[in-house]
């Protein structure tokens, strides 16, 4: 029987948890809306399109640095891992652009709780990609330190440093596929 990495198995249960809250928050959403016929269709301001497709790019540009981490092409790993850096913070800039956007409609009573629910998803999931933000800026930092290629090498065959940067990428698509679930939902509400 294969041993399981405790660090990803402890990953994989935290990320388990947070679908299990995004799901509890769709369901209340959900439980809300129905009873009240008339609840009303928010519609999501443009950034939010913008702000998807960004994040869907910094996926690819993280899965992107990890190729090149694999196949010690350390210039390259630092350049995607710097995009997908830009992008992230790129991406909650625009979330909190469209927040502001979305509280200067006038609405409704109806369509304020609507509004709610998206500050409150979105707002989560800003949370969960601050995370995620914090150990890329970890692992570039990291990165940049070891400039020289020896030290890039001796850093990217050491077990705990690959398996830090699989953790890393194996969280970014979580969040990225969880930010795609979101608005995926949020427009099918509308």
């Amino acid at each position: 029987m294969q041993r399981r990495e405790p660090f990803k198995f402890m990953l994989q249960m935290a990320i388990f948890g947070s679908g299990l809250m995004f799901l509890g928050l769709l369901l209340t959403y959900l439980g809300i809306e129905r009873p009240n016929a008339g609840f009303g269709k928010l519609i999501l301001p443009p950034i939010f399109w913008v702000s998807t497709l960004l994040m869907l790019i910094s996926s690819l540009t993280l899965h992107l640095a990890n190729l090149n981490f694999k196949e010690d092409n350390f210039f390259n790993y630092r350049i995607y891992t710097c995009i997908t850096l830009v992008l992230g913070l790129l991406f909650v800039v625009m979330q909190l652009v469209g927040w502001q956007q979305l509280l200067s409609l006038n609405v409704n009573n109806n369509l304020r709780t609507a509004r709610g629910f998206v500050y409150i998803l979105s707002g989560l999931h800003i949370l969960h990609l601050l995370v995620g933000l914090f150990f890329l800026i970890k692992i570039f930092l990291e990165a940049i330190k070891r400039i020289p290629y020896i030290d890039s090498f001796v850093y990217s065959v050491n077990p705990p440093n690959q398996l830090k940067i699989n953790l890393i990428v194996f969280y970014w698509h979580f969040v990225d596929l969880l930010w795609i679930m979101l608005f995926l939902f949020l427009l099918w509400q509308n």
